[in-house]
């Protein structure tokens, strides 16, 4: 009866070890940031609002997916007036498109770490993207660090008028804080 139980007990948890680990963002202590620079000057920005999905399995990365939604209206920059054409027509455009999204594909493990190769949707264009990820799991907490570089021309971002004065690339760094679900 005893390696009946165990057979059973088994079989019930072999389906649970197929799936990646479910995680909760604690919107508040994460944050979701960039870097840009105008007329040579660098400033800093971030997203007060996204979502995200995550589900991460170290030891088998076919069975990780992350998804984000921005928040596009939520970018703040500390300046008003740059957050004001930040959230217009020639960049964001947040009357027509108020949501960014990111959807992975896949995972793997390269010389430098871990990558996510995915889709970013800004402004109604498609574009690959490569995160490099570091996930720190701590049993039921963990910390997901992401980073990668954007070409704002990818996206349309700075479409109209003459803004050359404003950098090309743009490096965006995710820190989320993660519970167990």
């Amino acid at each position: 009866m005893t390696m009946l139980r165990s057979l059973v007990c088994a079989a019930l948890l072999l389906p649970l070890s197929a799936f990646a680990r479910d995680w909760q963002v604690d919107a508040a202590k994460s944050t979701l940031g960039f870097k840009g620079s105008y007329q040579g000057e660098g400033f800093d920005g971030r997203f007060k609002k996204f979502d995200a999905t995550i589900a991460y399995d170290a030891k088998d990365l076919s069975k990780s997916k992350f998804d984000v939604t921005i928040d596009l209206a939520s970018a703040d920059t500390g300046n008003g007036d740059r957050d004001d054409s930040l959230h217009g027509e020639d960049f964001f455009d947040v009357k027509k498109t108020p949501k960014a999204h990111f959807v992975t594909e896949s995972f793997a493990q390269g010389a430098d770490g871990v990558e996510a190769k995915g889709k970013l949707t800004i402004r109604d264009k498609t574009q690959p993207v490569t995160l490099k990820v570091k996930f720190a799991d701590s049993g039921d907490s963990a910390t997901l660090d992401v980073d990668t570089v954007l070409k704002r021309a990818d996206y349309g971002l700075g479409a109209g008028g003459d803004w050359s004065d404003v950098g090309a690339e743009v490096p965006v760094h995710g820190h989320l804080v993660l519970s167990g679900k």
